[in-house]
């Protein structure tokens, strides 16, 4: 199950553009979930001049099964990080910033003050940027779901990863009911929200479905769909591969239920392409929505 099809082929990392954004998020010092989850997409991104900044660390303090970022204890909080991350967004340009971060269960908040200043930092400094939060689940406290909220973010990102069966197995320490709780209120608010999942990793195709209906259910707007790669031999194995023709007929159906945009193929991940996934939800369009 290790030996990749031949539809997995990703871009080797190269050319000016690439070495930009690296040479960009060594001078900040900053981490990005591109290089701490192994994403396969980094080549492709990186040469485009985006890249998605990892807040809080480099270290989570959960254990999934699926993740490639470290787990263990994590250092101090950078109070300085905010202002950095929003100089980088400057720097590259960007018109859409997605952050994410690590786990921080160590932190009475879940670390959701850094979250709101980051994201607030970035806006005073680049007005014009929409900026997409990945964000964790905060172990299901309101308020510091609130908190982040409260900064503003275009668009509320929180990842299902698999049919609510496997999430003990693949997510440990995560609650199905409880990630849709983090989207139902996101979405109470009058956020756009956007979820993942994995396929591949063990999910029955009734199993799928019924997680796409929940999701639709709770009104989500943006969908991806990606294949599950083993970062290591200690992490959960392959269960299949899935093909492209599959991951079509899931975008399909996702549409059907009422999605506004399902992004769906072997490589993709939460942030691939978010840019253009997110072009139908500009501030105005979202205002004038709710």
């Amino acid at each position: 199950m290790e030996r990749k099809p031949s539809w997995l082929r990703a871009k080797i990392p190269g050319g000016p553009e690439y070495l930009k954004v690296r040479n960009l998020v060594k001078e900040n010092r900053l981490n990005t979930v591109c290089e701490s989850a192994h994403c396969p997409n980094l080549g492709e991104c990186w040469s485009r001049g985006t890249a998605t900044i990892m807040i809080l660390g480099d270290t989570c303090t959960r254990s999934c099964r699926f993740c490639a970022i470290a787990t263990g204890k994590p250092g101090e909080v950078d109070w300085g990080e905010p202002a950095r991350v929003a100089d980088a967004v400057r720097i590259m340009g960007l018109k859409h910033a997605v952050i994410t971060s690590v786990a921080r269960d160590d932190l009475a908040d879940g670390g959701a003050e850094i979250w709101a200043r980051t994201v607030r930092a970035v806006r005073n400094v680049n007005p014009d940027t929409h900026i997409e939060v990945l964000i964790p689940d905060f172990k299901g406290r309101q308020e510091s779901l609130n908190t982040v909220l409260d900064a503003e973010p275009d668009i509320l990102n929180h990842n299902m990863e698999t049919v609510k069966r496997l999430q003990k197995p693949v997510r440990v320490q995560a609650k199905y009911e409880r990630s849709l709780e983090v989207l139902r209120r996101a979405k109470a608010r009058g956020f756009v929200t956007k979820t993942g999942l994995m396929l591949g990793i063990g999910e029955r195709e009734g199993e799928i479905e019924e997680t796409l209906r929940d999701l639709a259910e709770e009104k989500v707007d943006i969908l991806t769909l990606g294949q599950y790669l083993r970062p290591t031999p200690k992490h959960l194995p392959i269960d299949r591969w899935v093909t492209p023709e599959e991951f079509a007929k899931w975008k399909e159906k996702s549409l059907e239920l009422g999605f506004g945009v399902c992004e769906s193929g072997p490589l993709v991940r939460s942030s691939y392409h978010a840019d253009e996934q997110s072009a139908r939800y500009t501030t105005a369009d979202t205002a004038a929505a709710n």
